[in-house]
């Protein structure tokens, strides 16, 4: 019996198309999409006003949180130090060979590591790796984040698409048709054949084929390493100079203006740091006033600051005597970072963020594909992805990154904060897994044990766990699974699934998968992964019912292909995160990605038929 449009379905769809609309253009912020999404579920009754807001207490969300604290974990034990050293062995030098080593332990930990968290784990390891064998980063960071994303499928561990995939087969499963068999949710590793053969699949297309596709340019400010001054700023953002000491004089105009005054003025240098009295510290804020005898740490080119000095009746010392400590290379210096599609300084000017007096960290130039904001830095609005150039004190710089505003790019010398609980946050982890593997527990139970045993044993804190969880992908998630849940309740799925057998007629299978498969990725290239696994894993079950198909692999397309995001730099946040620090062009994904798409379409739709013949 053919259904008909009825005002519930014709709701639903309006709400799908205002979610996907405004997750493109970005008018509104995601999590507040998601949210007035779930709150109008709620106002029109599509689903029971007692599960409007179940998908928070999930066990796709409880999981996805509990395997956040891990990551955090794994890395505040030092795991990912530790990787990097056994990477440099086991390369020795080699581009060819550190960049498959790079990939495999990329592709290995996006098994058990969120993408987005693994990639801003592993820049700067890949940094570290490229200052330390001369292997351009260019090289090293778009493969590694490719090989995040065609491995995040070998688990349902650290995938969100995967994870909500058993939460959306089970309110199917209340709405499937009278006589239809009840879809099996999966379990741990149910997709790991599959995730198995698409990570091979990323190793081995870059080792046949990346010195062909991947840049050929080698960029000077990808070869940073910590400390340099000169050459870094010459080579990588014309900002040619040597730092210095002003000592302002009895005599001076500067006393009693403030630092911001004082960089208005025509011929200013750089002011990095200042001494006043016995108080000397790195990046004065704006509103800092300079008194007579005040010391200015400060970098231009020496005409410039010998002009200045003349001009505002300063000593000139090119010997750093006063400030010397501040500057020392394994305390200080310049640093690169990367802002992240989730962090809270977009959309905010630099002035705004007011970073010297919040974390003493001065900006230097921001970094936009081709452009480069030297002029009046403070007025630059930030966006997602765009590369700062900082200078800063080593330990304020990881302090400002512990709330994942920013990622460090540049490999900066720091401890390992707890690498004598390095066992203790192995073996929780461990137990984690083996808990989901060999038990009938469900994976949020499994995951948070480890959680909770990392906690317990000191691995870290409550504090930093809270950090450590991205609450815009946890509130985005658990508001969107009600979205799939209305879709099946109202019966839109089942109406779309009509419309499409409508269309395509007598379709073979194969074409039909296909169709969903190309659909899905397409979304996700401008949407988040999770919010087309959402709409589309309800379409597929219903097309796979409709036509006798197994609806269990069809969901499964869905969810693999929405991890298939490889055109655009937008088009998943670990993309994104490496563009910068890359150097990268949209020309550059299209060239890389374009194949590689094609690729893993084929052998997800290939690996998946064999898996569910």
């Amino acid at each position: 019996m053919a259904l008909s449009l009825t005002p519930e379905m014709i709701l639903v769809l309006g709400l799908v198309g205002f979610t996907m609309l405004m997750l493109v253009l970005e008018w509104i912020r995601a999590d507040m999409v998601a949210l007035l999404v779930v709150v109008v579920i709620g106002l029109t009754g599509l689903i029971p006003s007692d599960r409007v807001f179940n998908g928070f207490a999930g066990n796709a969300v409880i999981a996805i949180i509990a395997i956040m604290i891990m990551g955090e974990g794994l890395d505040r034990a030092g795991v990912l130090n530790l990787t990097a050293n056994f990477v440099m062995r086991m390369a020795r030098g080699m581009e060819s060979r550190l960049g498959v080593v790079i990939n495999l332990v990329a592709s290995l930990f996006s098994a058990v590591i969120p993408s987005q968290a693994l990639a801003a784990l592993m820049i700067p390891v890949s940094s570290r790796l490229a200052a330390r064998t001369g292997v351009p980063l260019s090289r090293l960071l778009l493969p590694m984040a490719f090989c995040i994303l065609t491995a995040t499928n070998t688990t349902l561990i650290a995938n969100s698409p995967l994870i909500v995939l058993n939460d959306l087969i089970a309110s199917a499963n209340v709405n499937l048709p009278p006589g239809a068999h009840t879809i099996p949710k999966f379990g741990l590793f149910s997709v790991t054949p599959i995730g198995l053969t698409l990570a091979l699949l990323g190793v081995g297309y870059f080792y046949f084929f990346g010195r062909k596709l991947l840049p050929g340019h080698e960029d000077e400010r990808l070869k940073v390493t910590p400390g340099r001054t000169e050459s870094y700023f010459a080579e990588t953002y014309g900002i040619v100079g040597e730092t210095a000491e002003l000592t302002v004089t009895a005599e001076s105009p500067l006393v009693g203006m403030s630092i911001g005054e004082v960089e208005q003025l025509h011929g200013a240098p750089l002011i990095l740091a200042i001494r006043s009295g016995n108080d000397a510290r790195m990046a004065p804020p704006a509103d800092h006033v300079i008194w007579v005898g005040s010391v200015l740490g400060v970098l231009g080119p020496r005409e410039q600051l010998n002009q200045f000095a003349n001009n505002q009746l300063c000593r000139l010392s090119t010997r750093m005597r006063q400030l010397g400590e501040l500057f020392n290379p394994t305390r200080a210096g310049i640093s690169e970072v990367v802002i992240p599609p989730v962090s809270r300084f977009i959309r905010h000017t630099v002035g705004e963020l007011r970073l010297r007096k919040r974390f003493g960290i001065s900006v230097l130039a921001v970094n936009r594909g081709d452009q480069v904001f030297r002029d009046d830095v403070r007025a630059v609005s930030l966006r997602a992805g765009d590369t700062v150039v900082l200078h800063s004190n080593w330990r304020d710089l990881s302090l400002a990154a512990e709330d994942r505003d920013l990622v460090v790019v540049t490999d900066i010398p720091k401890e390992q904060q707890r690498p004598g609980k390095i066992w203790q946050a192995v073996g929780f982890f461990v137990l984690a897994k083996c808990l989901a593997l060999f038990t009938n527990l469900d994976l949020s139970v499994a995951m948070m044990t480890g959680a909770i045993g990392m906690l317990l044993s000191g691995v870290l804190n409550m504090d930093e766990a809270y950090k450590a969880i991205n609450w815009k992908t946890i509130f985005v998630t658990a508001c969107l699974i009600p979205l799939g849940w209305s879709m099946d309740a109202t019966g839109t799925a089942a109406w779309i699934a009509q419309v499409v057998l409508d269309h395509l007629g007598s379709a073979s299978p194969w074409l039909l998968q296909l169709c969903l498969a190309v659909l899905t990725l397409l979304f996700s290239q401008v949407m988040s992964n999770v919010g087309a696994t959402v709409m589309m894993v309800p379409i597929a079950i219903s097309v796979a019912v409709a036509t006798g198909g197994n609806p269990s692999a069809y969901a499964l397309i869905v969810a693999v292909s929405s991890s298939n995001t490889f055109l655009l730099s937008s088009g998943h946040p670990a993309l994104m995160m490496v563009t910068g620090p890359g150097g990268y062009k949209g020309k550059d994904f299209l060239r890389v990605g374009l194949p590689l798409t094609l690729l893993v379409l084929i052998a997800t739709l290939v690996a998946i038929n064999l898996l569910f013949h």
